[in-house]
């Protein structure tokens, strides 16, 4: 069993030139004891570990996770993994109830008026009012991670990013280290992602699956199977 990762643009366009070397450096074997529905996490989960690497998410660190979709739950996973504190946001009762049950410390309606300082906050949905809250609640030197992006420009408050010393980045796919680091932690169990799984179709269904996705409700992730 395969599974092909992405990767970081500085390596990305080698790997095209040879593609024998994509095979070499960028295939993994999946473990036996690691099911195709779970290996389908692989890419997502990794992209949620390079996330944290690059802010730097801490022990000490209270974190806040907007957006509680599959994302947002590997996002809150790995805080927790790290021991830092977590608050997690979403609109949507079922998610709420699913950011609570996969660890979060807190879970706060995303329309109430949030009211606490973190040192992370990672966006997890593409609202733009999601954005506003990240900075409303982020703390001095406190850095911003866009994990999904909206569809349109945001706007920063430029008097408390530069009075704050604000820093906002982002992050997109998965080096090899996360990828190799995301097989580890579902192979151990360490991140336990079957329980994401909430659909799985055959692949004649296809449609079916997609009006799953579509409608969102009561479900994360979708699984068709050839």
């Amino acid at each position: 069993a395969l599974h092909q990762g992405n990767y970081d643009p500085g390596g990305y366009s080698e790997f095209v030139r040879v593609p024998q070397e994509n095979v070499e450096r960028g295939t993994y074997l999946l473990a036996d004891d690691i099911s195709y529905g779970e290996a389908t996490m692989i890419e997502p989960l990794a992209c949620a570990v390079r996330g944290i690497r690059i802010i730097g998410v801490k022990r000490a660190h209270t974190v806040l996770i907007l957006g509680s979709g599959i994302s947002g739950l590997l996002n809150i996973i790995l805080c927790k993994l790290i021991g830092a504190k977590v608050i997690a946001t979403d609109i949507d009762e079922y998610r709420m109830k699913k950011a609570q049950e996969f660890g979060a410390d807190q879970v706060v309606n995303a329309r109430e008026q949030l009211n606490f300082k973190a040192e992370r906050a990672i966006v997890c949905t593409g609202a733009l009012a999601a954005i506003r809250q990240a900075f409303d609640c982020i703390d001095r030197k406190g850095i911003i991670l866009l994990f999904a992006i909206p569809d349109k420009n945001i706007e920063i408050p430029n008097a408390d990013f530069w009075r704050n010393e604000l820093t906002i980045t982002s992050s997109y796919g998965a080096a090899p280290q996360d990828l190799r680091q995301a097989v580890e932690l579902i192979k151990n169990k360490k991140v336990k992602v079957k329980g994401m799984i909430t659909h799985q179709f055959p692949l004649e269904e296809i449609q079916e699956g997609f009006k799953v996705v579509a409608n969102a409700r009561d479900s994360l992730k979708v699984v068709l199977v050839p």
